[in-house]
């Protein structure tokens, strides 16, 4: 079989964490953010998908080209 690529993803932290709920705070930690405007790179899996979807209005997704 041929392999496939697994397709990427930059994650920025837009807002920030401070007085947000802590299962907020550990998703943020999660993604491996740890300071404001930080931008990480992680493959689209479901999991990552998920943690997302919980702090989808503290950051902003955009899809990396290889």
């Amino acid at each position: 079989m041929a392999e496939r690529k697994a397709k990427k993803i930059a994650i920025t932290q837009v807002r920030s964490g401070i007085g947000r709920p802590g299962n907020h705070r550990r998703t943020l930690r999660a993604l491996g953010f740890t300071r404001h405007q930080q931008t990480r790179i992680h493959e689209d899996t479901p999991a990552i998908q998920g943690m997302i979807y919980q702090v989808r209005h503290l950051v902003r997704v955009e899809n990396v080209e290889e």
